[in-house]
């Protein structure tokens, strides 16, 4: 039999704690998972030390990314999805001063996070992402355990001890996908749109009150760090002094609307002049509002990444306030999981990880999601849909990553609202073609993406040892 990873949209689109999904979301999973292992074995009570080993690209933009915050939060039993972020900086400056930590909330321990957590600028051979958890016992004896952050919150272990019971899981799903091609023929032979498709792989999951629900707080989520953006002043965390731009810009475009809520706020926005100007103004805004929240340790949704949150909101914005300003729960919900297919093909053929595959892994492939759900709702075929995904992600093709100073701000936010804008552009062109006779399928430029990441210099790749990286430094700024 075949195997077919089972990846479904909420593993795509999840909820989380800026600045890196990669870098910040999965060591702060990875934590909770080793506090799962520790309880399943029971050693959890007996633990007197705790040390975390940090590799790779985690350790060289580790600082910038927040990673050895993300996991302390981790190991104190707190969750990205729940916790209040106006504490983190005083639970982190509380660990820092008291040197104690209260693991998983239950027990307090001696900890300092200067001395224990170790970036090591060694990368693991597995994945880039690298990172040990250790734990010395009352008895004296350490115990420990390695986790790999594969890109999007992803974290996995060396050993795929349940990849039987995950695959058995996923050939329940009634359209196993693993390529394009594949998903077109069930397009096809259903005639059916692919948010159909999708969601009845969702449906062996869940129920569709579920998955409602689901759908739901992520857009919520995002309306939520569109609006935080645009009504925050100041500068950026992390020494580059970068001022945040969407809240001017969205002075300017909104004028004198009154408004007291994200849900009126974009009723008000349906009211101001748009031209072409002001649409790639407020797309922007849109895009550069929500990675502003992400670079402050916010609440964004990974789609697919945190580096690359603001270009599938913005999207969906765009069609909600300026396309379709009759846009329902229904048209959100059938973006979501176009764009949700769209990021899993990525992840099965590629990557969606920048420590894996540069840039073009995170906003490349958020640029194709969007473009694909703005497509169907914009009435595209299913090979126009996949057609436009293909388009933006073969202009994003070699992207590469090269965060200054390790920080997910520069260039990092703006390639969000240029992810945004190809991604409308995309499903335009594809609008306007024949995409029967496209000539380059979306399963080659997924391979392409692939073969392109193999290739690039590791330099390239999330470690701040290339490009911009190296040629403005924190002292320019």
């Amino acid at each position: 039999m075949r195997k077919i990873e089972c990846i479904s949209v909420f593993d795509m689109l999840k909820v989380g704690v800026g600045p890196s999904s990669s870098h910040t979301l999965g060591p702060w999973r990875a934590a909770q998972r080793w506090i799962a292992e520790l309880k399943q074995k029971g050693t959890f009570d007996d633990v007197e030390q705790i040390h975390i080993d940090l590799y790779g690209s985690l350790s060289l933009t580790g600082i910038g990314h927040a990673t050895d915050i993300a996991t302390v939060l981790g190991l104190c039993g707190h969750d990205p999805v729940t916790m209040d972020i106006s504490v983190i900086d005083p639970e982190i400056q509380k660990i820092r001063e008291t040197k104690k930590l209260q693991f998983n909330g239950e027990k307090e321990i001696n900890f300092s996070i200067e001395n224990d957590v170790k970036f090591n600028k060694k990368f693991l051979e597995f994945h880039p992402n690298g990172m040990t958890f250790r734990a010395k016992l009352k008895n004296g004896k350490k115990t420990s355990s390695s986790f790999y952050s594969i890109g999007g919150g992803f974290v996995v272990k060396k050993e795929r001890k349940n990849a039987s019971k995950k695959m058995k899981k996923f050939m329940e799903f009634p359209y196993p996908i693993e390529k394009a091609t594949e998903l077109l023929a069930y397009c096809k032979a259903e005639n059916k749109p692919i948010s159909e498709i999708v969601l009845e792989n969702e449906k062996s999951l869940r129920t569709e009150e579920e998955i409602n629900a689901g759908l739901k707080q992520i857009w919520d989520v995002m309306l939520e760090s569109m609006f935080i953006g645009c009504h925050t002043e100041g500068t950026l965390p992390g020494g580059l002094n970068v001022k945040r731009r969407s809240f001017e810009m969205h002075q300017r475009l909104i004028g004198e609307e009154k408004y007291d809520s994200p849900e009126d706020w974009i009723t008000a926005i349906r009211r101001t002049e748009v031209k072409f100007r002001q649409i790639l103004k407020w797309v922007s805004c849109f895009a550069i509002s929500v990675n502003e929240v992400n670079a402050s340790l916010g609440r964004v949704v990974t789609a697919p990444t945190n580096g690359s949150a603001g270009t599938v909101p913005s999207v969906m914005m765009y069609y909600m306030v300026i396309e379709n300003h009759k846009a329902t729960f229904e048209d959100m919900k059938r973006f979501m999981l176009v764009a949700g297919e769209i990021g899993s093909l990525f992840k099965k053929g590629a990557t969606i990880s920048a420590a894996m595959g540069g840039c073009q892994a995170e906003i490349g492939v958020s640029s194709a999601m969007a473009a694909g759900g703005l497509t169907e709702l914009l009435g595209g075929t299913p090979e126009q849909v996949l057609m436009a995904a293909e388009i933006a992600m073969e202009h994003h093709l070699g992207l590469t990553c090269d965060p200054i100073a390790g920080l997910v701000q520069v260039p990092c936010i703006e390639r969000n609202a240029m992810g945004a804008i190809k991604a409308i552009n995309a499903a335009e062109i594809a609008l306007e073609s024949d995409a029967t006779k496209a000539k380059v399928p979306l399963d080659k430029v997924i391979e392409t993406m692939w073969d392109t990441a193999k290739d690039m210099n590791s330099k390239y790749k999330e470690t701040s040892e290339g490009g911009l990286a190296v040629k403005v430094s924190l002292s320019d700024c």
